[in-house]
């Protein structure tokens, strides 16, 4: 840790005094409690706090009216599983074994987990942390990668990727949904039972001597759509002008936002709101099959422009982080991990990919140019089981958007919507970031993503 690193602790230590001791004898008022909230498939643009008319997020524009709004937070792939894997490890998701998405079909899976990564919340227990997977997993469908193995005391959720119905969930006439290592069928819209199961977890840490770290990770708004026929109906009352796909995924938003507002009451219910850090984030860019709002950003989903890889983020620590802020600091999910570390006063980890951000909240922006990288592996005639990847490096990106697709190359700050190639203009830059890429991907490919294993 550098001296700056140091001073900067000290002085975030001094605003809210973290959990320290594997013991977890702290009481909640001195240490943080730690939420992550991920949703699935949030275009950019589709918060009403960006501006959009269409939409209403009250819940999620409250975050941002109490919190800093991260204007260029980037996932490291273009779909949920490297995603979630680089936030749990705090490193690039093809370092990990999962360069592409976790499938029960051995056919059609692309990524199988580490199972050496120690995930965040086994860290987080070092402090003295309770912990609790709520929603989506989708980083193993068995041992030794199911969420309990891997740090979590609690899990209550769903491990594969999709559900194909909100209410009836299944994949592939499985089901996946389990509390703990137990196989259970709640009834009920799945957004709603992830919300209700959220808010009982935070009731049952009420007045409890060491802090907890829940990871609420919603399936919405990831396809099918399909929200409760009540708020559909809302949204074409207020605006008949609407397409009617617009209006489904509008509806199931605002559904969403809805449960994030329960979550966040139960919170301030317990008196832990003023105690609370909390980061809200989409796991990648908004699918435009399901018209989606990623603003002017490029694309959506599975893509590697800027419309695939930047996600509405929010961070909230009530008097750390400054009220209505904003950070245009370039960071992604691989900062996650070593940021909430920082957070609790942990010893940083060599290994990491990315990199803290600390001082960003508490006001100091990091002033340091370094790469990012993004991957995705994936099956069918489209990828062929072929990977794909991206670099950003200060205000160049290098990319390649499909494993048959030649590289492209744009200058963000000049184009921020990349409509111009460079890739013929600026042949050094090409090659400089091509070895850097190539070197990332070398070292992604010492660690395997394929492992036999039954179902």
């Amino acid at each position: 840790m550098n001296t700056i690193h140091l001073l900067l602790l000290t002085l975030i230590i001094s605003f809210a005094p973290v959990a320290a001791s594997a013991e977890g004898n702290k009481s909640s008022s001195q240490a943080p409690n730690i939420i992550i909230i991920m949703t699935d498939d949030q275009g950019y643009a589709d918060v009403s706090y960006s501006g959009l008319k269409d939409l209403m997020t009250p819940n999620i524009d409250m975050l941002r009216e109490d919190g800093m709004r991260f204007n260029y937070f980037y996932t490291n792939s273009p779909v949920c599983s490297p995603t979630r894997a680089s936030i749990m490890t705090g490193k690039y998701p093809d370092k990990v074994g999962v360069p592409g998405l976790i499938r029960s079909n051995p056919k059609d899976n692309w990524g199988f987990l580490d199972p050496n990564a120690i995930l965040l919340p086994k860290k987080l227990k070092e402090a003295g942390y309770h912990t609790a997977h709520i929603g989506k997993w989708n980083l193993g469908l068995s041992s030794p990668n199911l969420p309990n193995e891997k740090g979590f005391d609690l899990f209550h959720g769903w491990l594969e990727d999709m559900m194909e119905d909100y209410v009836v969930k299944r994949r592939v006439g499985k089901n996946f949904m389990r509390l703990n290592d137990k196989e259970i069928d709640p009834p009920g819209h799945a957004t709603d039972i992830f919300s209700d199961w959220a808010v009982d977890y935070i009731k049952s840490r009420k007045n409890k001597d060491n802090p907890f770290f829940l990871y609420l990770a919603y399936n919405a708004p990831h396809s099918p759509v399909q929200p409760p026929k009540e708020y559909y109906q809302k949204v074409i009352k207020r605006d008949p002008t609407l397409p009617k796909k617009r209006a489904k995924l509008i509806a199931f938003i605002e559904h969403l936002d809805c449960g994030i507002g329960k979550v966040i009451r139960s919170l301030k219910n317990i008196g832990e709101y003023e105690n609370t850090l909390i980061i809200f984030t989409s796991d990648n860019g908004g699918d435009l099959q399901s018209l989606a709002n990623n603003g002017k950003l490029r694309d959506g989903k599975q893509s590697m422009y800027e419309g695939g890889l930047r996600v509405p983020t929010v961070i909230v620590w009530p008097n750390v982080i400054k009220k209505g802020s904003s950070s245009d600091q370039i960071n992604s999910t691989v900062d996650i991990y070593p940021t909430l570390t920082s957070v609790v006063g942990l010893k940083p980890n060599d290994s990491f990919d990315g990199q803290s951000f600390l001082s960003t909240l508490i006001g100091n922006e990091l002033k340091i140019e370094r790469e990012i990288y993004f991957v995705r592996r994936e099956g069918n005639i489209n990828y062929g089981g072929k990977a794909y990847h991206a670099i950003r490096v200060g205000d160049w990106k290098l990319l390649q958007n499909s494993p048959y697709k030649p590289l492209e190359l744009y200058n963000l700050k000049n184009d921020p919507f990349e409509k111009n190639n460079l890739v013929d203009e600026f042949p050094e830059k090409v090659s400089e970031l091509n070895n850097k890429l190539m070197i990332h991907i070398q070292e992604g490919g010492e660690t395997p993503w394929q492992k036999k294993y039954k179902q």
